[in-house]
């Protein structure tokens, strides 16, 4: 097995744990309307899908990096512009983890001070609930669009993944990543609704066929060597 193929294995597997952990770093108790006195009595639980969201940012980070040295064969500027978006939404996945465990000692202060009418407590919970929906559903998604156009068109370009992949890739992208994002910004749906999840549906059933092509079949060989010779 040459490393091309062991690549294109970790890479597969890396998207399916990437759709594992991301639903593991759902917590309700988060956005329950009691949170503030329900998140510092589920400590365990909020610190555990705050790891899922850490690891998440690693497995995304990850992902480029791995197929940096294949992607540059093909296209060098886009392969570091793949890169490139990645981190920097590495760094919005981040912030999104920050704002977990800021939650979570905002709730053990108001939890200390022991009193419901403290409105302040209940702005400050807003602020950040706020500020992580935009970060993870609004800024982070756009910004990792941008790299995945890239990502795709490199495929495309290639024929390295059949081409069928790579164009529902670009159409998913620009449905669930942008079209969802910005209808999010302009609160025309709202977070965890059907219209939200029809929008994402389409990514999500990719990755899980991409990731199962990548371990299955990996990349067309006939086009690795032919790129690998023109170097």
């Amino acid at each position: 097995m040459n490393g091309i193929r062991k690549k294109s294995i970790v890479v597969g597997v890396l998207l399916i744990l990437s759709i594992v952990v991301g639903i593991l770093s759902i917590d309700t108790v988060i956005d329950a309307k009691d949170n503030l006195a329900a998140i510092s009595t589920n400590t365990n639980s909020i610190l555990i899908r705050a790891f899922m969201q850490f690891i998440l940012a690693v497995i995304y980070g990850s992902i480029p990096i791995i197929l940096y040295s294949v992607l540059k064969k093909v296209n060098n500027q886009l392969a570091i512009g793949f890169l490139a978006f990645r981190m920097i939404t590495v760094v919005f996945v981040f912030i999104g983890w920050l704002s977990i465990l800021l939650l979570l000692v905002l709730s053990e202060e108001y939890v200390k001070v022991g009193s419901s009418d403290l409105s302040y407590f209940q702005t400050l919970d807003n602020l950040l609930r706020s500020a992580r929906d935009l970060i993870n559903h609004v800024a982070m998604p756009l910004i990792m669009s941008m790299g995945n156009f890239m990502f795709y068109y490199i495929l495309f370009q290639s024929k390295l993944l059949p081409r069928w992949l790579s164009v529902w890739g670009l159409m998913a992208t620009l449905l669930s990543s942008v079209v969802a994002s910005m209808l999010l910004m302009f609160n025309v749906i709202n977070i965890i609704t059907p219209a939200y999840i029809a929008l994402a549906f389409p990514t999500a059933l990719l990755e899980v066929v991409l990731a199962i092509w990548l371990i299955t079949k990996g990349f067309n060989t006939s086009v690795m060597d032919t790129i690998t010779e023109k170097e």
